[in-house]
């Protein structure tokens, strides 16, 4: 067993006081900060610039051996996410518990090396293809616990209720089978996950994830939220135009709206996409303290819309970043995507950059502060008591000379990418090292084999 870094001694550090410099990180046996000290002379591992790890708040892991296999046009005569999500289930139809454990130790991995030290799982294939439950209800959590463990990412799992296929209640068909559990069936997954959680390190949490609102019952999404408790709580919601339309014509509101006015949204919740919001929807959940889980990557892919996002900066909204369907598993892109698209929406230039704090700076900081809310994870600082979660940037690079302090970060997130992450801690561990994953040729020579044998099923 890998146990945590005693020392880190890094040449300039992102802290909670601030950038500083020659700065000495203790570490305990649990993986958390114990103390953080400036202008320290060289000790243990060193590095150039530290910074805190991000969290990936939304992702489903499977989805990354999709990558590549859906960029062709449908059969209809404008492609978009539904015909995309024909293909997903079709391909899911094919993956056995393996299949799945072996995916997402690999899509884990290199979230890893992009810079997430920890991911929050929305995890919904629960059954066999038939529908039929395995033996062991959670079979499916289970098989992601062990991914995590194997990657030694730190686990928020989010065990999502599914229980028809739209607004008018009807069944589920051919993909979706694998989805569906009542209310009382997924207590039942959720309270073994909960257990099989329990048996891990602090380095894994659970919490409760009704998929939409199309797809639970109002009476079953009031019992999932008693179920979480004080646990995270997150929820697809305003994705798409149709999705929209299709809860404003059956509930009398738009999904954000009608949330608003029938739950008491607070820091447990995270409320996934929300891409299609006016507003004065914006104002107000801004004005809640949930969080909206963006997910730039998958949301441009995929087609779905831009985020309101300079409204929601305006009003003190909390978000934070998540990599979805993985097609492209990239911390800097993510933020990068994000910044862009308010530019293009709004014909402007750093939209998210303050007086005093630049464009990345603040990416970095509000996507630390949000991810960490949403998957309930003591990270997001470089501060005694924090888990450390952290990532270091190579400072020999040349995108890096010409700067200094926040400009680190805009250099990193607008002119290079993750190949500049040297290294990467999840609570203390340092699974990523000169940028590799110290299991890498393991985990990649298992996904390979995995992939092998899908393509010759599809």
């Amino acid at each position: 067993m890998i146990t945590p870094e005693s020392t880190i001694w890094a040449r300039h550090a992102l802290t909670e006081d601030g950038w500083q410099q020659n700065v000495c990180i203790q570490i305990d046996s649990r993986g958390c900060i114990c103390s953080v000290n400036a202008n320290q002379k060289p000790i243990g591992y060193r590095v150039g610039i530290l910074l805190p790890a991000m969290t990936n708040l939304h992702s489903h892991a499977f989805q990354r051996a999709m990558a590549g296999l859906t960029e062709t046009r449908g059969p209809d005569a404008k492609d978009s996410f539904w015909s995309w999500r024909k293909l997903m289930y079709a391909f899911l139809q094919q993956l056995t518990p393996d299949d799945v454990e072996s995916i997402a130790t690999f899509a884990h991995m290199q979230m890893l090396e992009s810079g997430y030290a920890s991911v929050g799982e929305f995890h919904y294939l629960h059954h066999q293809v038939s529908g039929a439950h395995y033996s062991e209800p959670a079979e499916m959590c289970e098989r992601i616990i062990s991914s995590a463990t194997q990657s030694g990412i730190g686990l928020t799992l989010l065990p999502v209720l599914y229980e028809h296929g739209g607004c008018d209640g009807r069944a589920l068909a051919g993909g979706q089978k694998r989805f569906g559990n009542s209310i009382n069936e997924f207590e039942k997954i959720y309270v073994n996950a909960a257990s099989m959680i329990s048996e891990q390190s602090t380095n894994f949490t659970i919490g409760v994830a009704p998929h939409s609102l199309r797809a639970v019952s109002q009476e079953s999404l009031y019992a999932a939220r008693e179920l979480a408790g004080v646990n995270p709580f997150h929820i697809h919601v305003a994705e798409q135009v149709a999705e929209v339309e299709e809860i404003q014509a059956a509930w009398n509101a738009r999904p954000v709206e009608w949330l608003l006015a029938n739950h008491d949204l607070d820091k447990n919740w995270c409320l996934i996409h929300a891409t299609q919001m006016n507003d004065n929807e914006t104002e107000k959940l801004a004005g809640t303290g949930a969080v909206v889980g963006l997910c730039p990557v998958t949301e441009s892919n995929l087609g779905d819309g831009i985020f309101n996002g300079a409204v929601f900066q305006q009003f003190g909204g909390r978000w934070g970043i998540g990599t979805d369907s993985n097609v492209r598993i990239a911390l800097s892109e993510e933020l990068r995507t994000l910044e862009y698209s308010q530019r293009l929406s709004l014909r402007g230039r750093a939209i998210y950059a303050e007086q005093k704090r630049s464009c990345g700076r603040v990416l970095f900081d509000n996507a630390l502060a949000g991810g960490a809310q949403a998957l309930q994870r003591q990270s997001g600082s470089i501060a005694k008591g924090k888990l450390a979660d952290l990532l270091a940037l190579d400072l020999t690079s040349t995108s890096l000379m010409a700067v200094n302090q926040d400009q680190w970060l805009d250099a990193w997130l607008f002119a290079d990418d993750d190949s500049l992450i040297t290294d990467v801690w999840s609570a203390g561990v340092n699974v990523v090292k000169n940028g590799t994953h110290i299991h890498r040729s393991k985990i990649t020579e298992r996904y390979r084999n995995t992939l092998s044998s899908l393509v010759a099923t599809l």
